[in-house]
């Protein structure tokens, strides 16, 4: 019997959506904002390192605080605090003040994202949980396209300070919506879970072989692909496209990658398997990789990385869904962690591309990515397991 998904999950996506918003709005104006204020493009680039990184370490914290005070309530606090970030980074009167706000919005997404993975996990048995994450990642895909589209068109006329502006004041009215769906609802009590419990969560996560795999295949996914990013706009800049809506538009081709997903999984999932969907997936993202090395046009970019995004999470979909297998008491903690891994990797992704930029060349570098990541595909495939979290008895 084919029962309906929860309501509840429309209001999840709904946040997820918001804080997406913002995670590659600098993106497509890194050009303006390292002009403005006298720095190259790779030290803008920064940004996305800085953001990626504090969403990282603060994921241990928040998937704990999460686990212990409601998934809910720190959902709405961290959408709140994001969006004033945005609006305090759009009056930035220096650089340093600058890096700080983003430092924010990092702490602000990360008490996001994989708080709603974990709350879709908990309202959704595992038979449907990888089409129910796909609802709530269809809420981040469309906040990433509008995000970096829009970003790129605002900029042309607001310059970067309207884009930060505009999308702060759209990420407070959309924690203002979210709070308002979760007040009555039972997903806002906070659940009875003291340290004790957190420490036998940590244990039984670390416990399970899967982890070691979904955590380092996230690295090595933030790291090779999401890495990208910072060095799009440039590289287009390098063929003579100077508009930022373009280098907007050919980023936001991932996003519109992650939509199609999003439609196209539980038509996909039945005949692929996840060991297909994963192969598969990380085989069109190292094609794409080795696609855009070798500088098509815009357009063309633009559809590689409709189809990077399409295969990205393909194999990511499936990792998000073993990782909510790890454990049932601290699901929470669990996919905390798997975020945690999975931005270190986008933190040492623009470090190590412009390393290898810089030392051995653009399409050295990409290529290299490019097989890192179809290696990954068939790694995955064969060591991951469906495996029942231990603590499953005591759910």
């Amino acid at each position: 019997m084919n029962s309906p998904l929860p309501p509840a999950l429309n209001i999840i996506a709904l946040a997820t959506f918001a804080a997406s918003l913002s995670a590659r709005a600098l993106d497509p104006v890194l050009p303006h904002v390292a002009g403005d204020f006298g720095v190259s493009i790779a030290t803008a680039a920064g940004f996305s390192a800085v953001f990626a990184f504090t969403f990282a370490v603060v994921q241990p914290v928040l998937g704990a605080a999460a686990d212990m005070f409601g998934k809910a309530r720190l959902m709405v606090v961290c959408l709140v605090l994001l969006g004033l970030a945005s609006v305090l980074g759009a009056m930035a009167t220096s650089f340093p003040m600058l890096f700080a706000t983003r430092i924010l919005a990092g702490i602000g997404s990360g008490g996001v994202f994989p708080v709603a993975l974990s709350l879709t996990s908990d309202l959704v048995g595992p038979d449907k949980r990888q089409i129910a994450i796909g609802r709530t990642l269809a809420g981040a895909m469309t906040g990433n396209l509008l995000g970096a589209s829009a970003s790129g068109l605002i900029g042309d006329f607001l310059g970067w300070r309207g884009v930060l502006a505009v999308l702060g004041a759209l990420v407070i009215a959309a924690a203002i919506a979210v709070g308002a769906g979760f007040r009555s609802a039972d997903l806002s009590r906070a659940p009875k879970t003291n340290f004790s419990a957190l420490r036998q969560g940590y244990r039984t996560i670390f416990t399970n072989p899967n982890a070691r795999i979904c955590y380092a295949a996230v690295f090595i996914e933030g790291c090779c692909v999401l890495g990208l990013f910072p060095f799009v706009a440039s590289f287009l800049f390098d063929l003579g496209e100077t508009s930022l809506s373009i280098a907007g538009i050919v980023i936001a081709g991932f996003a519109v990658g992650g939509l199609f997903y999003t439609m196209t999984v539980s038509r996909f999932l039945p005949s692929l398997g996840v060991k297909g969907m994963m192969i598969v997936g990380a085989s069109l993202v190292g094609l794409q990789l080795a696609a855009v090395a070798f500088g098509p046009s815009w357009k063309i970019q633009a559809v590689s990385l409709l189809v990077m995004g399409w295969g990205f999470y393909m194999i990511h979909g499936c990792l998000q869904v073993f990782a909510s297998e790890l454990s049932v008491e601290a699901r929470a903690t669990a996919l905390a962690l798997h975020s945690f891994f999975f931005f270190m990797g986008q933190t040492f992704g623009p470090i190590a591309y412009g390393f290898g930029i810089q030392h051995a060349g653009k399409i050295p570098t990409l290529l290299t990515a490019a097989a890192i990541m179809i290696a990954l595909g068939f790694a995955c495939a064969r060591l991951l397991r469906e495996r029942r979290p231990a603590d499953a008895g005591a759910a």
